[in-house]
């Protein structure tokens, strides 16, 4: 599975609709960096949550500076608090502008990868360097609200999950910069509708046609 010498792709889609696990199956097995970018917003959050600086931008400019990936990913994002902030925070430009920055500096650098977000075909990799392959993740709301109630082990009632998820994509759909879109040749990938294994089958199919 390691044929490729150069594969680059983009993977983007509604909140809770399979992206990052399509992403860590796809990204195994073609041996690929995987870079969430949602991780680089969560941080970005919890860092806002924990020491509520007065000049956002400043402070975040300052923590993100020298900041590597594999020490986001190794923190824990994925909290109800966390959640509920960083799509806020995602509609900040100038922030975008620092995720982008750190994002693009470790993509560069990198040959074969596979990037997870909400703007990575539009924005992060429509050019230098462009995607190989772009796909875009759906799942129905009442599927995906389950999937992430039990993700969150029960503790939030069933409604409450579905309604956040609902306003995450409406916000990040609807948000003046860099919105969340599918573009005109991505892979569409319906997670309510296949299984794990059949996504990977789909996106492999569309991965070996490349060779």
């Amino acid at each position: 599975m390691n044929k490729f010498k150069k594969l680059i792709i983009a993977c983007d889609g509604e909140s809770a609709s399979g992206k990052s696990t399509a992403a860590k199956l796809i990204s195994k097995k073609y041996g690929l960096l995987l870079i969430n970018s949602g991780l680089f917003y969560r941080y970005g959050s919890k860092l806002l949550i924990q020491n509520k600086p007065k000049n956002i931008i400043s402070f975040l400019e300052k923590k993100f500076k020298n900041v590597s990936y594999k020490s986001i990913a190794n923190k824990n994002l994925h909290s109800e608090e966390i959640s509920n902030h960083v799509a806020q925070l995602a509609k900040n430009k100038r922030f975008r502008e620092i995720v982008n920055r750190c994002q693009k500096k470790i993509i560069k650098n990198n040959k074969k990868i596979c990037v997870e977000g909400r703007d990575i075909a539009s924005k992060i990799l429509s050019k230098n360097p462009k995607y190989d392959l772009a796909f875009y993740f759906k799942c129905n709301v009442n599927i995906a609200g389950y999937r992430r109630w039990l993700d969150l082990k029960k503790k939030v009632s069933l409604r409450k999950v579905k309604k956040a998820l609902y306003q995450r994509t409406q916000i990040d759909k609807k948000r003046k910069n860099s919105p969340l879109i599918k573009v005109k040749d991505a892979i569409l990938i319906r997670t309510d509708k296949l299984s794990k294994k059949q996504v990977l089958a789909k996106m492999s199919k569309f991965i070996e046609k490349l060779n």
